[in-house]
């Protein structure tokens, strides 16, 4: 579906012809591209999808300005499988990234695995990636090593190291241990004996970092990046994975009555997203390309702290226990906001119901950039492009979901969705907020819902009506086919060994592996640039 035909890096966009058709024209500059990957949002967090929802005004203007995709998913409903396949455009079954990597792992996406940095570097790109990356931190796993040419961020999720102000948690966690081990309080779920990194490249500029301050530094250091790449002429790609809306959240300011940690949560990630905005605006020359989306639905065990589902609320599965969110093959666990903003080129004011996926940003994004893709491989992902710039709204004819977590075995295809048809061949709930899970139940045949009827995938089909006859057939050769294409591809095979002296730490003769200097010690008067002119290299 690219245009191999044309120039290296020729892009097609509409224009209106004699007749009222719409037609290609070509513009023979490669564009930038901007990904923001917000990080366990519900569908129903933002007020374009969800009218209950008032802290979104910059992403609501993003989507009255752009298209806006409401059948949009994850490829995997937990951090690290999601984002491999971003940067894959394969499941994780074909990647080898089934579940997620810890702080110790050895390995992360296997190297054999082409990323879309590479891709487009190898096209004349510049790229950088800020903020989380959950894709292995050791050794040639890092970022730099996997196409980036700047790195800056945390290596894996925002609770997965303790800090001098712990943010909002459910359970709370206590801050980072100043004075040896009989400051330390063990808790469950809360990581109490290293402090959560901040790396710039290889090199750890701060730890445990400052929670709060971690929006405006990613801004500043997205300004950089654009800046620099507007400077030396060259397109790039900037690959920007936020800390919201995963726990803790650390919202800048206390939270105003009646709004709430969650929604003064929201709302800063709200300014950043506009922020960005504005410079893909006024520095990206008017050929930026910007994909807001989420790696999966929210954590709902988290209670108050997790997002909105929207009407997704997987209510068969709630009826027997558990969440039917994140780690889940439920609607919530895998339907997420999406919206592609790009002046003159995206549609404004439009709203997309073409079945799409994360998986769809590397072939669209390869593309675009007139790149080719990886040989020797299949992919999930399509080239979405026609369907950006409005010329269709055919997406996928069959859409995968891996298990991540809630039931069965991490990474196997338990549910898959055919046109308005969803069936799941495996079900279970997550850890829920009222503490109860749902139990794994296999379905053979499978349970098969009408989402065009009940998105809240209240009621499945009667086996014996005319409408399950009718289609189960074609839902049973899609699976099967799906499961052969998978099983004769070159599929790849992640190391999850783990060993301690994987884990980031920039003073090992610390506790906590503090650094001298950081902003716990210093307080307001740390000064990141000091930071920076005494390296602390990441083991």
């Amino acid at each position: 579906m690219g245009t191999p035909s044309l120039s290296p890096w020729a892009v097609l966009v509409p224009t209106l012809v004699l007749g009222g058709l719409w037609a290609p024209r070509v513009v023979s500059r490669q564009p930038n591209f901007i990904v923001i990957l917000a990080d366990d949002v519900g569908w129903g967090d933002l007020g374009a999808n969800w009218a209950e929802t008032k802290e979104t005004p910059h992403l609501d203007q993003l989507a009255a300005e752009g298209t806006r995709f409401v059948d949009f998913h994850s490829a995997a409903s937990t951090c690290s499988p999601s984002r491999a396949s971003l940067l894959t455009g394969r499941l994780g079954l074909r990647n080898g990234v089934t579940h997620n990597f810890a702080i110790s792992s050895l390995g992360g996406l296997p190297l054999n695995e082409t990323t879309l940095a590479e891709v487009l570097r190898e096209a004349g790109y510049t790229t950088g990636a800020i903020g989380k990356w959950h894709l292995g931190h050791h050794g040639r796993h890092h970022p730099t090593s996997r196409g980036f040419d700047f790195y800056f961020g945390i290596p894996y999720s925002n609770d997965m190291g303790c800090t001098d102000n712990p943010g909002y948690n459910v359970p709370p966690c206590p801050p980072c241990p100043r004075h040896g081990t009989a400051a330390r309080l063990a808790r469950k779920d809360c990581y109490t004996e290293v402090a959560l990194p901040l790396m710039e490249n290889v090199t750890i500029v701060q730890q445990p970092v400052e929670l709060g301050s971690l929006a405006r530094r990613y801004v500043e250091e997205a300004a950089r990046f654009i800046q620099r790449a507007s400077d030396s002429g060259r397109p790039f790609f900037l690959y920007l994975a936020l800390a919201h809306m995963h726990v803790p959240l650390s919202p800048p300011v206390p939270p105003a009555p009646g709004r709430g940690v969650y929604g003064a949560s929201l709302g800063e990630m709200d300014e950043l997203v506009g922020r960005i905005k504005e410079l893909a605006d006024s520095l990206g020359r008017g050929s930026t390309l910007l994909w807001f989306t989420g790696d999966n639905g929210p954590w709902a065990q988290k209670c108050e702290l997790a997002g909105r589902l929207g009407p997704f609320v997987g209510a068969w599965q709630r009826q027997r226990g558990g969440s039917s969110a994140k780690q889940t093959t439920w609607e919530g666990g895998h339907r997420v906001p999406a919206l592609v903003y790009w002046p003159g080129r995206v549609p404004a004011r439009r709203t997309s119901r073409a079945l799409l996926s994360v998986l769809d940003i590397f072939p669209t994004l390869v593309a675009l950039a007139g790149a080719a893709l990886p040989p020797s491989r299949s992919f999930d992902g399509l080239d979405v492009s026609p369907v950006l710039f409005g010329w269709s709204d055919v997406g996928h004819k069959v859409l995968l979901h891996p298990n991540s977590g809630a039931a069965g075995k991490v990474g196997e295809i338990e549910a898959l969705r055919l046109a308005q048809y969803k069936a799941f061949y495996t079900t279970g709930g997550a850890l829920a907020c009222d503490g109860s899970t749902g139990p794994a139940e296999q379905h053979q045949p499978p349970l098969i819902f009408n989402l065009d009827r009940d998105l809240q995938e209240q009621e499945p089909l009667d086996v014996a009506s005319r409408e399950y006859q009718a289609v189960l057939p074609a839902i049973s050769k899609a699976y099967a086919q799906a499961l052969q294409d998978i099983a004769a591809d070159n599929v790849s095979v992640a190391d999850y060994s783990q060993d301690p002296a994987a884990i980031p730490c920039c003073n090992m003769q610390h506790v906590g592996c503090r650094c001298h200097g950081a902003q716990g010690a210093l307080g307001s008067s740390w000064d990141p640039h000091v930071e920076k002119r005494t390296p602390r290299l990441c083991l």
